[in-house]
């Protein structure tokens, strides 16, 4: 079944479909009147639709039922110093699929550029194009940390787990899927392509932040960040209650 993004606001009698996710329905899937999709809202809901009518710009759609997910009870935070643009987006799209709660960028002193006070569309397109991939129904909170790492640790304090991820003296330290996913919030640090700095490593380390080692092979920041997603995936506690059903005869 195709699948498309509905924003949670827009979730209300007369359901429909504007912009380019119309556009890509009609002109490049070329779904018709009478044909199901999926509606995802990225906030838990996930919904069957049947499209009743299109025009240039707009599809409009009936539900057939609509699906309300439970939140999870393991939620992974990923903190990824700010770095080149290069491989973000793909990352942003991959954390989607592996379930992330969170991606916060955050401002390294290795950074080699200033992060944005504000969320770009571009990532928020990346995030949902990940979502509609997986048929994931939850998107990332997205935050950008330009306060640096007294910023992070402040908005991470609360944490029931908190990894950074530095070889450093205790490369043996090795994170594994038992160690994580537990019930609550576990962050997951990793720096720019530059590294934490020293005065980084102590503020993180003074902070409470456990350093963690992924094994013995260097690994690009993305890498380390998706196996940290991966681990969590393997290790997460399920929901105990299941979704919920609504349907629309």
């Amino acid at each position: 079944m195709r699948t498309f993004f509905l924003p949670s606001e827009q979730w209300s009698p007369p359901y429909a479909l504007t912009g380019q996710e119309a556009r890509h329905l009609t002109k490049v899937v070329r779904v018709h009147a009478g044909d199901l999709i999926r509606l995802l809202d990225g906030a838990g809901r996930e919904g069957v639709f049947r499209v009743t009518g299109t025009s240039r710009n707009s599809v409009e759609l009936t539900p057939e039922s609509i699906t309300t997910h439970p939140e999870p009870v393991s939620r992974a935070v990923l903190a990824v110093g700010w770095g080149k643009a290069v491989r973000r987006s793909w990352l942003m799209e991959k954390a989607v699929e592996l379930e992330a709660s969170a991606i916060w960028l955050w401002q390294a002193e290795h950074s080699q550029s200033p992060v944005p006070d504000d969320i770009k569309e571009s990532w928020l397109a990346q995030m949902v194009a990940g979502a509609k991939q997986s048929a994931n129904p939850w998107l990332p909170a997205l935050q950008t940390l330009p306060g640096g790492i007294e910023e992070l640790l402040r908005a991470s304090s609360d944490f029931e787990r908190r990894f950074m991820l530095w070889e450093g003296e205790t490369p043996e330290a090795l994170l594994e899927a038992k160690d994580v996913g537990g019930v609550g919030t576990t962050l997951y640090v990793v720096g720019p392509e530059g590294g934490f700095s020293a005065r980084e490593v102590k503020a993180l380390r003074e902070g409470g932040m456990m350093p963690v080692s992924l094994g013995q092979r260097v690994l690009r920041w993305e890498t380390a960040a998706l196996l940290c997603l991966g681990l969590h995936w393997w290790g997460r506690q399920k929901p105990t209650a299941g979704a919920t059903v609504e349907e629309h005869p």
